[in-house]
């Protein structure tokens, strides 16, 4: 093990499981499907139904910063285990039903292993790279992860429509399809062996952490990434209802938005990257939003199918860039404070909370175009954020 070329061979052979990993951590995106589903079977409004995209992203809030205390403790790889043996369980328990106590319980175990995920399995790509191709890496397991979002409504709608009495879960089978890779990651994690140097410098606390708001880029950067997740989960949740609204489409036919959605996210990955190296941040992140205001119209105003699913397209690929460059412009701004920044802008993802909490309350008062209204101002948050990529980035 002492032996270079064996740590080499090692390394190669453990990002393996570690890309597994990515796909389970695309798990936390059947929220928006599954909450479809459960909303028909058990006959609840749309505000009631988005209780449980909320409670998914509530998580964020409370165990990012102590997640990355918790690596201090015992290591990213033990951490990363942790994270799937709670996914493991939140995809245990639908199979045994489908109660509205029983999926809170799911939803919420799901959000609290993939905090636990989002905050230790980057860091974990680190150790295992050893620094070589690091963002490479990263962005592909970013593509790995996306799999594992769009493939979702696809096996709910498999299994919504196939008779399977033995099993009895229709829909749920997307559950357990799931946790069969899931427990297989688990183990092959845990007899993967990863060496990790010793980690330095105190972890970050809530009080450090949240002083750093009172710094203006810092607190904007938080604010932009809220409203990228807000986005993200609002979409991802409403594009199926806007479709059944406006079409008359039943749900498994409308569940195709997601996967259309997750799709164009993928794509946007993908190519960001490239374009982030020929364009400056700035020119990139307006082209974004441009796109998610047209999509935010198209949204609103749309009635053909043609023009839904090129809005649904559009904020797949307009906000799938958004997170990464709101949180580099926050860690330039304060390098020395790297540790704390980082544990605040995961923090952000509870911005996936506040939005389908405050989409359902209006898509109940006024149909899905009040759920599009509240996603249109996390876009126009995004056209004033644009001024500060300006002052922190140069020519």
């Amino acid at each position: 093990m002492n032996n270079p070329k064996d740590m080499a061979k090692t390394s190669k052979l453990a990002i393996i499981p570690v890309m597994l990993c990515f796909f389970c951590m695309g798990f936390v995106d059947l929220v928006g499907i599954a909450s479809n589903y459960v909303k028909e079977d058990l006959g609840l409004t749309d505000s009631v139904a988005n209780i449980f995209p909320s409670l998914v992203f509530f998580w964020f809030l409370i165990f990012s910063v102590p997640t990355g205390m918790l690596m201090n403790k015992i290591g990213r790889k033990q951490t990363v285990l942790l994270s799937l043996l709670v996914t493991v369980v939140s995809l245990v328990l639908p199979l045994f039903g489908e109660s509205f106590g029983v999926m809170l319980v799911a939803f919420s175990l799901l959000g609290i292993g993939n905090a636990l995920m989002q905050t230790s399995l980057n860091p974990l790509v680190s150790t295992v790279m050893g620094g070589g191709n690091l963002a490479s890496t990263l962005t592909f397991g970013q593509f790995v992860k996306a799999i594992a979002s769009f493939s979702a409504p696809y096996l709910a709608m498999w299994g919504a429509t196939q008779v399977i009495p033995e099993l009895g879960l229709n829909w749920r089978v997307l559950f357990a399809i799931f946790l069969v890779v899931g427990a297989l990651s688990t183990l092959w994690l845990w007899l993967t062996p990863i060496e990790e140097a010793p980690i330095e410098g105190k972890p970050s606390t809530f009080v450090e952490c949240f002083k750093l708001l009172g710094t203006p880029i810092v607190l904007l950067s938080f604010l932009g990434i809220m409203c990228h997740v807000g986005i993200d989960v609002g979409t991802n949740t409403t594009a199926p209802k806007i479709l059944m609204e406006r079409l008359g489409m039943t749900l498994n036919e409308a569940a195709f938005a997601t996967s259309l959605y997750f799709i164009f996210r993928t794509i946007g990955c993908l190519t960001g990257s490239f374009f982030l190296r020929v364009l400056r941040m700035r020119t990139f992140f307006i082209i974004s939003v441009c796109m998610m205001a047209l999509s935010m119209c198209g949204l609103y105003f749309g009635q053909t199918k043609l023009v839904l699913y090129a809005a649904i397209a559009l904020v797949g690929y307009g906000n799938s860039n958004v997170f990464s460059m709101c949180f580099a412009t926050a860690l330039e701004s304060m390098p020395e404070k790297q540790n704390e920044v980082s544990g605040l802008m995961i923090m952000g993802l509870f911005g996936g909370t506040v939005f389908p909490l405050l989409m359902g309350v209006m898509s109940d008062a006024m149909g899905q175009a009040g759920a599009v209204l509240v996603m249109a101002v996390g876009v126009i948050y995004l056209f004033t954020y644009i001024k500060q990529l300006k002052t922190r980035i140069g020519s």
